[in-house]
Formats: C-alpha cells, sequence, structure tokens
C-alpha cells in the first residue's frame, strides 16, 4: 500500500483593514463562508458546539460548487483573536486550514493562512498540477473577505 502524501497548499499573510477581533470573528463563523469563499454554494448541518459557531467542536458541510464535492468541517482549535484551525475530510482527501491573527500597528490585522491536503499516493500527480491554483484561490478569497470587512464589498 502506498503512503499518502502531504502537500502544503498555502503559507501566505493576508491584510485586512479591520481589527483583529472583527477579523476573527467573522472568517472563524462558517455562515459567513459562502459571502467571501468563491467555492462555496452553501454551508449546511452547521453543528455550533461552544458559545459561538467557530468554536472548537463546531462542524458543518461545505456545499461546493463542483457537483458531487461537499466535504465535512470542523474546529479543532480556537484560541480567540489569536488562532484558529479547522479540518475536513471528504472520500480519502484530508485538509488542514490554519489561520494565525496578528494586530497591525495601524489597527488592522494580518491574516497568516496555512493550508495542507494529504491525499493518497495516486492522488499527487493531479494535486501538484493544481497546487499553485488552490493557492491563489485561496489568497483571492481571503482579500475578499478583507475587502467585505473593510466596507467595499467587493467581489
Amino acid at each position: 500500500m502506498l503512503t499518502p502524501a502531504r502537500f502544503t497548499i498555502i503559507d501566505d499573510i493576508v491584510a485586512f483593514p479591520t481589527p483583529v477581533a472583527d477579523t476573527f470573528d467573522y472568517l472563524t463563523d462558517p455562515s459567513n463562508r459562502p459571502a467571501w469563499q468563491s467555492s462555496l454554494r452553501r454551508i449546511d448541518d452547521l453543528q455550533v458546539i461552544g458559545d459561538r459557531a467557530g468554536d472548537v467542536g463546531t462542524s458543518w458541510t461545505d456545499v461546493t460548487v463542483v457537483p458531487g464535492i461537499s466535504p465535512r468541517l470542523e474546529v479543532t482549535d480556537c484560541e480567540p483573536h489569536r488562532l484558529w484551525r479547522e479540518v475536513g475530510g471528504w472520500r480519502s482527501v484530508d485538509a488542514v486550514l490554519t489561520l494565525g491573527f496578528q494586530e497591525r500597528s495601524d489597527g488592522g490585522t494580518d491574516v497568516h493562512a496555512e493550508g495542507t491536503l494529504t491525499v493518497p499516493a495516486m492522488g499527487v500527480p493531479v494535486l501538484a498540477v493544481n497546487r499553485w491554483p488552490a493557492a491563489r484561490a485561496i489568497r483571492a478569497d481571503l482579500a475578499r473577505a478583507a475587502r467585505i470587512l473593510g466596507g467595499s464589498g467587493a467581489r
């Protein structure tokens, strides 16, 4: 049996014009995701654990624009205004997205996005070709969220 392969998809920082608390609260609430994540049509079956959506244990299903691809996601780490992590799975693919939040001197927030995918060995060639476009899409989605939070709402 071939060993699955783990790839870093993104390790980048996106600037937000808003304070850490606002940025954190917006990005970590799954119900906001369809507004800024281009691959989503909607989320289904949101199960909130804790005091707010986005706390550890919160889970949901992403209904993507690609028919038949609907990963289940769960929040595994939540340190308010500092760090947030989700783990998702669909068939034999696992994904981890970690967002780190750092206040900037101008009152805005730097969001450090780190994403990894673990795929079966036979999926490595497909992932290798699509890694750069996936990173670009994640960056664009976070930039869209920054525009929404900043008040321009541009898409």
